[in-house]
This record gives structure tokens, sequence and C-alpha cells, in this order.
């Protein structure tokens, strides 16, 4: 058997046909990748019905001048009323911020929120409702049945407000033309 190659903080991208219609043309940054499974975020399935400011009234917080607008994703389909904030390196809460790879990190609590609000935090920064998780090997097995492609991350990408062109810009950071994708998996 072949040894793992460790995903964290790359991203996955959906090939055409892959089965499941909650993943169609959707980006995942990896944020946890070892021999017990898998964890991610959808970074480009925005919840366009949920505001941020709303969000932070919700929560009791009081967003005070500067305050920034975070775009609210649907992360993946599992646990959608847990909220993770996917973020630039340059901001790190000791005890709850996850460092993923060089220049990211995520963080699960309210502080993060609170600092948002008020104009402090992270330089970028993407809220997401839920995640994407798999079990021991089983993203592996899906990369090799042909359910995803995977590349390197780039803030750029990864942060980029155009939701909609992650898909397409992601495959073609590979150099592939996306018209080009089967969903038929070739095996020699």
């Amino acid at each position: 058997m072949t040894e793992m190659t460790d995903l964290t903080a790359k991203l996955l991208i959906a090939m055409p046909g892959m089965g499941d219609t909650r993943f169609d043309k959707t980006v995942i940054f990896v944020c946890a990748h070892s021999d017990e499974g898998a964890m991610g975020l959808v970074v480009n399935q925005p919840a366009d019905e949920l505001d941020f400011v709303d969000l932070l009234e919700q929560l009791d917080l009081s967003p005070t001048p500067p305050e920034r607008d975070i775009r609210i994703h649907v992360g993946g389909p599992v646990e959608h009323g847990r909220g993770f904030v996917l973020h630039s390196g340059d901001y790190v809460e000791s005890e709850s911020t996850m460092p993923v790879g060089d220049g990211y990190g995520m963080t699960a609590t309210l502080d993060i929120l609170e600092d948002i609000a008020r104009g402090n935090g992270p330089g970028r920064a993407l809220l997401a409702l839920g995640y994407a998780g798999w079990g021991p090997g089983q993203l592996e097995h899906e990369i090799a049945s042909n359910g995803w492609l995977t590349c390197d991350a780039t803030p750029d990408l990864v942060f980029a407000e155009d939701s909609e062109a992650k898909w397409k810009l992601a495959v073609e950071t590979m150099g592939v033309d996306p018209r080009m994708l089967s969903s038929m998996a070739g095996h020699a």
C-alpha cells in the first residue's frame, strides 16, 4: 500500500459526475488530514440567505466601525449549526486557533467574531457553517475513484469574493481546461 499524502491546507476540487449533488462543482479547503480521517470547509457555496451583520446581532455582538462584512458559506453537510472561521495566518487566538499549513488558521469560537466585529481580527476570513468530513481512508478512496482533484491552496483563491468562479479557477491553476474534465475514471 502506498504512503498517504497529507492533504492539509490543500484544495479538493469536485470532479464532474462525482455522484453526490451536495458537492457539485465544490471546492473544499482541507483543514485536517491524517490516517484518522479528514475535515474540510467548502469555500465556494455562499449561504446567500445569511448576513454577517445579522448573525452578529443574533449573537448579541455589536459591530463597531470599521466593521467588516464577512461572507457566510455552507461549509459542508455536517453540523450546520456549528461555525468555523477559516482565516489568514495573521490572527491567532492562542487557546482556540488551529494553525493550518503555512499562512492559514481556523478558529471556531466567538472570540474571532468579536474581534472581527470590532474591526480587529484576521486580514482575510471566511465564515463557514458546517463542515465536510471523511472517515479513515474514505477521502483517499474518493480521490482514487475520480471523485476529487487536489491542488495547492492560495489565499487569493480561497478568500476570493467571487465564489461562483472558484471551481473554474481552481481547475485552471492545475493547467486544465474545465471543459475537458470527464466524469469517467481511467485506470491503467
